[in-house]
């Protein structure tokens, strides 16, 4: 089956358990549907780029799956209908990374950015 990754936004003031809550529904519609959800992390209330339905924040939630697509478009249905829900985002993937997300990391392990203050010398 093909692999992908979702992201989801949800409003902000939902609780922390609601938006957990949230990931536990959309990851039952993908195995309700032959799917199955092979990780998931919850990246916490982050601030938005611009602002989506009058809100500056957003609880993120991070989805790794493998699942036909059917049940990816059936995922997305059901969550761009959900009034919690402000975005989703799925992108397939060839295969999934092993560990946490970069998003998850830990800025030190990162190290493909280089140093910042080194790049700034230099200008």
């Amino acid at each position: 089956m093909p692999l992908y990754e979702h992201v989801l936004i949800a409003r902000q003031d939902l609780s922390n358990t609601q938006a957990e809550g949230l990931i536990e529904h959309f990851s039952t519609v993908l195995a309700d549907n032959g799917g199955k959800v092979v990780e998931n992390e919850y990246w916490g209330v982050r601030t938005l780029a611009y602002k989506i339905n009058k809100n500056r924040k957003g609880h993120y939630a991070f989805l790794r799956s493998d699942a036909p697509s059917a049940a990816v478009q059936e995922m997305e249905r059901l969550a761009r209908l959900h009034d919690d829900v402000m975005r989703v985002m799925t992108i397939k993937v060839e295969e999934h990374e092993e560990g946490p997300s970069v998003q998850m990391q830990k800025r030190d392990e990162r190290g493909d950015r280089g140093d910042r203050r080194e790049r700034r010398d230099r200008n």
